[in-house]
């Protein structure tokens, strides 16, 4: 088939126009998001604290995306072994963090106020955001 003759088929009104929702438009619609983002420096003390938060939401019957794995930062510095004779000797460190993301849609109350009372592992640090 030439372009003409799909072209002819369709006629203008059955064409489907794709909306763009805005972040006005999706509060409008009563969806409320509630962004969890959970880093920490070691991944099984991560792990275990992301199942408990979505344990947690899981109870008071809340709709959960994710965890989804973000990039782990890995930050490395190189120091110097001596400091006179072996300057040209250096040691490389790394530090890497890694991070996940939990979306739970349309929190009630009852399942807000049971994420803040939980008491997690230290070394783990959380920013939670409504969107």
């Amino acid at each position: 088939m030439t372009t003409k003759e799909l072209k002819t088929k369709k006629p203008k009104s059955e064409t489907k126009v794709k909306k763009v929702v805005s972040k006005k438009e999706k509060k409008e619609d009563g969806k409320v998001i509630l962004r969890i983002r959970v880093r920490a420096y070691e991944s099984k003390i991560l792990d275990a604290s992301v199942k408990q938060i979505i344990d947690t939401a899981m109870r008071y019957d809340a709709d959960i995306v994710g965890p989804v794995p973000l990039p782990t930062e890995i930050k490395k510095y190189t120091v110097n072994r001596a400091s006179f004779i072996y300057k040209n000797t250096r040691e490389q460190f790394e530090i890497r963090v890694h991070k996940r993301l939990i979306d739970i849609i349309n929190p009630n109350p009852k399942t807000v106020e049971a994420l803040t009372n939980l008491s997690l592992p230290s070394g783990v640090d959380i920013d939670v955001k409504m969107l």
